[in-house]
């Protein structure tokens, strides 16, 4: 079943990079108590999430903020190595939270996975992006191709806020 708007978030534990290694977060650490903005990819470094999907977040953070959120995080199937490199790459810095969700604990949980198996990337997640209030999803778009980031854009989220 997939998440919905007014459902609570599946307990689930993420990976994230910090400078003293991987660290471990659950659902509760991350979005209780907090106005939480997450978008999710289908891989770190794959070319619309590293030029497009992710970019737009950087660009739009302070607006975002401005509007009351506390944490923009990025969730992706993939381990939190390649999370932490994608981060540097990026130039993310501590703008944005990025979680591993290494083995789609969260992912499948949520009924966000997608099968991409034909383009050789295994279950990975949909493309999403998703307020969310105290540990409940207030807004949630969802993409219907992995390769467009339109409806869950930085743009299409800031005018939900």
């Amino acid at each position: 079943m997939t998440l919905s708007i007014g459902d609570k978030l599946p307990a689930a534990t993420f990976r994230t990079p910090s400078e003293d290694g991987p660290k471990t977060l659950t659902t509760d650490d991350v979005f209780s108590g907090k106005t939480v903005v997450l978008f999710a990819v289908p891989g770190a470094f794959t070319p619309t999430c590293t030029m497009n999907h992710l970019p737009g977040f950087l660009e739009l953070n302070e607006e975002i903020r401005a509007k009351g959120v506390d944490t923009i995080a990025v969730v992706a199937v993939n381990d939190v190595f390649v999370m932490k490199a994608w981060a540097k790459a990026t130039e993310a810095g501590d703008r944005i939270l990025f979680l591993a969700d290494g083995s789609a604990e969260f992912t499948r949980a949520a009924g966000l996975d997608a099968d991409l198996s034909v383009g050789g990337l295994g279950v990975r997640s949909k493309r999403y992006s998703m307020i969310v209030r105290d540990g409940m999803v207030a807004a949630l778009n969802i993409e219907t191709s992995p390769g467009q980031a339109e409806v869950s854009a930085a743009s299409a989220l800031l005018q939900q806020l």
